[in-house]
């Protein structure tokens, strides 16, 4: 019996610290912040899931006393290899990243989970083969707390990360101080921010010494990083993406950088879950505006109501738009959208006009690009330099980007977030491919709130005027979706479901024809099912 209860609490051992691990990352998908994984936890039924039950049943047998120990060591032998099994061999959309405020998350939950053992052993073990059988029983128990051993350990660490950042901070703001010359541009927007700061930076660097902020580095800690490891005294030019998942976000990254420059993409129902109503989102991407100087140059979006709207007294104003071009100072104009990419005129004051092209698809994209030429324009780019800028730049990946399979399969990628104004815009673009079928994979938007289930219904319905096929992946808007293309009025029969993207591409590749295009409209990530 030692043998096997020593295996037992290895094997419990090592599931804890595998479980840790998982857990670990959706806290890091929740951005570390208590009450979203709660939140999560609570949408997810991960602490009342198949393995956490069974774990909960183990624990209880084992509870039970020696007479059943056989019995309940077993069952810990067989549910620590085969747990630990599927959770090494598990794929995840967004792994964990082992940051050094990760590791120190880890550190602790692993020290609380040995601490936790080794009390557990002292209160009640009497010799050396009962230790190792209450060693099992007390890492089972482990395993069934684990969430609870992570965010204690974020609350324990929370005083400690808050004097870590406070020095990062700091440190940020005295290289920003040494660097009076540099202009920095900030680009906010609920949807729309990445692809425009992506533009940007491939325009200015034709003319400046350009730094952004990378991947989606949009927060203030991001943002502080990028100061510290990629912004060098050289350059001439900062753009800095800034995120919001609160009222407040904006301006505390805006109180460090100072931008004198700042563009306003987009004010939709993004986050809604977090903002509550759409006022609130939109006097949150305003905070970026606010901060400007009066000399300073903000560059609204006139095609979206919220924006168009919002007075601005404190800085210079420049507003352009694609669609609502009433009051807008530059406007495009003559989109014309081809599989090899887009045509189209950029008009501005004082009879001013540039025909430009572009590899890239979408109103939203050239909304983007226009937006980004405006600054360009401002902060004195030649207009060659610019078009040649434009003609180079490459779609940003999963986001409305195209390419072509050997199989003659055209794929329109917009896979890495969806909202409602893009996803309409991309299904605008896969309507004009028609030199064959028409495909949509998508799951739907997230993080729309009370119109959560109206917007994904009303996706649904532009899907079915949009395309010949529609394959809706996972369970989250299914209902919606579905509703939502029934209503639109495409048959039953050109509409598939599936559990994940891999089945739905799975299928897309026994069924294709040469010629047929297929857009991938979003994908969730592994905190929704």
């Amino acid at each position: 019996m030692l043998i096997l209860s020593s295996i037992a609490a290895v094997m419990m051992a090592v599931a804890v610290l595998t479980e840790l691990r998982r857990d670990l990352m959706m806290f890091q998908q929740n951005s570390y912040r208590h009450e979203r994984y709660m939140k999560w936890l609570r949408a997810s039924g991960d602490t009342t899931s198949v393995s956490r039950l069974l774990a909960l049943v183990i624990l209880f047998i084992g509870l039970c006393g020696l007479r059943i120990e056989l019995l309940s060591m077993s069952a810990m032998c067989i549910y620590g290899l085969i747990r630990t099994y599927q959770l090494v061999t598990a794929k995840y959309k967004k792994p964990l990243v082992m940051t050094a405020r990760a590791a120190r998350i880890y550190v602790t939950a692993v020290t609380l989970t040995l601490i936790c053992v080794a009390v557990t052993l002292i209160l009640f073990s009497d010799g050396v083969e009962q230790a190792t059988a209450i060693a099992a029983i007390a890492f089972t128990g482990a395993y069934c707390l684990s969430h609870v051993i992570i965010l204690t350990s974020g609350f324990i660490l929370a005083p400690v990360e808050k004097s870590i950042n406070r020095g990062y901070y700091n440190d940020a703001k005295s290289r920003l101080e040494s660097m009076p010359d540099l202009k920095i541009v900030g680009i906010t927007g609920s949807y729309g921010k990445t692809s425009t700061k992506h533009y940007l930076y491939r325009i200015l660097s034709e003319h400046y010494d350009t730094c952004m902020t990378p991947g989606s580095y949009n927060t203030t800690l991001g943002v502080i990083r990028t100061i510290r490891e990629y912004l060098k005294p050289y350059n001439e030019v900062f753009i800095v993406e800034m995120g919001a998942k609160q009222t407040g976000d904006i301006k505390e990254i805006c109180d460090l950088v100072h931008p004198t420059i700042g563009i306003v993409t987009a004010v939709g129902p993004q986050h809604l879950e977090s903002f509550h109503t759409i006022e609130n989102v939109r006097d949150t991407k305003f905070e970026l505006v606010d901060a400007l100087p009066g000399n300073g140059l903000a560059v609204i979006n006139d095609d979206f109501e919220m924006i168009s709207g919002r007075e601005v007294n404190n800085t210079r104003v420049v507003r352009y738009a694609v669609r609502n071009i009433a009051g807008a100072e530059f406007m495009a104009d003559d989109i014309q959208y081809s599989p090899q990419g887009t045509t189209f005129a950029i008009n501005g004051p004082d009879g001013f006009s540039m025909l430009l092209t572009t590899r890239l698809l979408g109103e939203c994209n050239i909304s983007n690009l226009l937006a980004a030429v405006v600054v360009a324009i401002d902060l004195g780019v030649p207009v060659d330099k610019i078009r040649y800028a434009v003609s180079q730049i490459e779609p940003v990946e999963h986001r409305l980007s195209m390419k072509r399979t050997a199989g003659g399969l055209t794929i329109i990628d917009d896979a890495f977030n969806s909202n409602p104004s893009g996803s309409s815009m991309a299904l605008d673009v896969l309507s004009m491919m028609t030199a064959g079928e028409r495909i949509v994979i998508t799951p739907g938007m997230i993080e729309l709130g009370e119109k959560q289930y109206e917007l994904n219904r009303e996706f649904g319905c532009k899907i079915a005027k949009s395309c010949d096929y529609a394959y809706i992946v996972g369970q989250y808007n299914r209902q919606a979706i579905l509703e939502g293309i029934t209503d639109g009025g495409m048959s039953e029969d050109r509409v598939k479901t599936f559990d994940t993207f891999l089945e739905a591409q799975t299928y897309l590749i026994k069924t294709f024809h040469a010629g047929d295009t297929v857009l991938y409209e979003n994908d969730l990530p592994d905190t929704f099912k």
